[in-house]
Formats: C-alpha cells, structure tokens, sequence
C-alpha cells in the first residue's frame, strides 16, 4: 500500500473527515461561483457567435467565451448575475463534500479489509473508492445541483421567485422524478471522474510533496489536486455538459436565459441530437472555464480539507493533553 493513499483515507476519525469535507466544499464552492455559472451559461447555449448560421433567430444572448460571457452578465445582470444559484450550491457542496470524504474513506477501509491475495492494489483501491464515493454523494446531493443549475440559467427575468418556490413548482408540475432529472448522466460522469480524480491525486500527491522545487504552505496537495482535476475533468466533460441539458427541462424550459433549448429525453438521445446538430463542439462548450473553475476548485478543496483535517487533528491532541 502506498504512503500517499494510506496518508489521506487513514487520518482522522469519519466525523473530521465528514467536518473537514464540508468546509473544504463550502470553501472551494465560494471561490468558484462566477465561473461556475459563465460554465452552465455556456454549456446551455446551442448556438455561438463563432458558429456558421448561429445567430439566425435566436431568441436570448448569444455568448462567445469566458470574458465575452463574464462581460455580458455583467451589463445585462449586474454583479449578483455570477451569483445566481448560489445558496442551493453552497448547500449542496456542504453535504457533497462531506458526503463524499466519508465514503472514501469508509470505501477504502472496506477494500483494505479483503483478506490477501485478494486486496485491490493501491491505484485499483483509490480508484473504486473515488468513484463510489463520487456516486454516492452526487445522489444523495442531486437535487440541490438541479437546483443550482436551474437558478443560474434564469437570466434578468426571474423564472423562480425563491428556491422554496422552484421547490414547490417542481413538486407540483413535475413530481419527484424532476429533481433528478439528468442524474443518468451525473451518476455515469462522477464515476470515472472521481475515480481518475482520486488515482490521480493520490499518485501525484508525494510527487509534488518530494519535489526538487518544494512547494510552500502545503501548496503541493493544490498542486497535485489541480493536475488530477484538468485529467479527470476534460475526459469526462461530455457527461457533464448532456446533464446541464436534462436539468433544465421540463415546463420553464423556455423561460430561462437561452430561449431555444431543445427538448432532450435520456442521455444516449441527447448525445446524438447535440452531436448532430452542433457537432463536437456542442459537447465541449464552456470546457475552457471549466477547467478553470475545475483547477481553483480543486486546489482549494484539497488544500482546504488537508488543513483542516491538520487542525482537527490538533485540536484533538491538545484535547487529550
């Protein structure tokens, strides 16, 4: 077994992991907002500026890039615009981030305890621990992520008043199967994600701690978290955009910010009706801010969940002293 693995899932008790999960979610969710909704912005478009014929009736914004989306939001919403869905995403980073830590770690011990010469070796165990605990807390935690991505499509006119509204109108016009609309394609891009996330992470962890250029302040788990994070996310990223389609449809499909969003049902006909009408671009769109949000995002989570659990850990000595 590895030092790097045995190093993350063996400190701490489950209830400093769950606490050190959660408040490296509600960091890392805090730093990334803008970008996470310049992301859905674009991922929710179906035609470009960039695009042959694209802006024939076209009923919304037209966006074209990070900046040119940043900028648009901007002058037509104001400041709070790259805010928009953040309350029901912080509260779903609060729970996935503990979520996810716990069942790591718990995975892991699980697959640790197979009697040898059965034991999964290191990269195999971080593997299936990564992506179990990725599809665990992306469904226990999916309603919420609708949520987000239904409030950060709404554009300066508001489709829900409140979030207990949307909840209520969800509940109402689409029945329980609403608020999991997409999770086919969440659940089917968590797992490879955060198995390649993890594997990653955990292989490239001692690598950047045993540098010849040593990194300060425990920058290397930033280091390592935000290379794991680029690998993972651009290999799974057309899951991710096929999601942010299935999550905003239903009755106010046509109400959000972009007019024009097909009706998709499932994942496989969503992939091959934005493949065949926009082409592989169209699977792609908004993966240049994405990896932007993914790299901070996971620099910050990984940072954030090392020194709190060092904290935990501390507090907890100092306790028993």
């Amino acid at each position: 077994m590895s030092g790097g693995v045995s190093q993350l899932k063996d400190e701490g008790s489950q209830r400093q992991v769950a606490v050190a999960g959660a408040v490296a979610g509600l960091v890392s969710r805090f730093v990334i907002a803008p970008l996470d909704v310049i992301k859905i912005r674009l991922q929710l478009q179906v035609h470009s500026l960039s695009d042959p014929l694209s802006v024939r009736n076209i009923n919304g914004p037209v966006y074209k890039g990070t900046l040119g989306t940043l900028k648009h939001i901007l002058r037509e919403e104001g400041l709070t615009g790259l805010w928009k869905g953040n309350i029901p995403a912080e509260a779903m980073y609060l729970a996935y981030g503990s979520i996810q830590f716990s069942a790591y770690t718990y995975v892991s011990h699980v697959l640790d305890a197979i009697p040898a010469p059965y034991t999964p070796p290191a990269s195999a165990n971080s593997f299936l621990a990564g992506a179990a605990a990725g599809a665990v807390a992306t469904t226990a935690t999916y309603p919420l992520d609708l949520l987000r991505t239904r409030f950060a499509a709404q554009g300066p006119d508001r489709v829900y008043a409140s979030i207990l509204a949307s909840v209520r109108h969800i509940a109402a016009h689409e029945g329980p199967k609403g608020f999991f609309r997409g999770l086919g394609a969440g659940v089917s891009q968590i797992v490879p994600y955060m198995g390649l996330f993890f594997t990653s992470y955990e292989g490239l962890k001692p690598i950047a701690a045993s540098s010849a250029l040593p990194l300060p302040f425990g920058t290397s788990d930033a280091a390592a978290g935000i290379v794991a994070s680029v690998l993972a996310k651009t290999a799974v990223y057309p899951l991710d955009t096929i999601r942010k389609r299935l999550q905003v449809q239903g009755p106010m499909r046509l109400k959000y910010v972009h007019r024009n969003i097909p009706v998709y049902a499932g994942v496989m006909k969503t992939l091959a009706h934005i493949w065949m009408h926009e082409g592989r671009r169209g699977l792609y769109r908004g993966l240049t801010v994405s990896l932007l949000k993914a790299a901070p995002a996971s620099a910050v989570t990984m940072w954030t969940y090392e020194r709190t659990m060092d904290a935990l850990l501390a507090l907890e000595e100092k306790l028993e002293e």
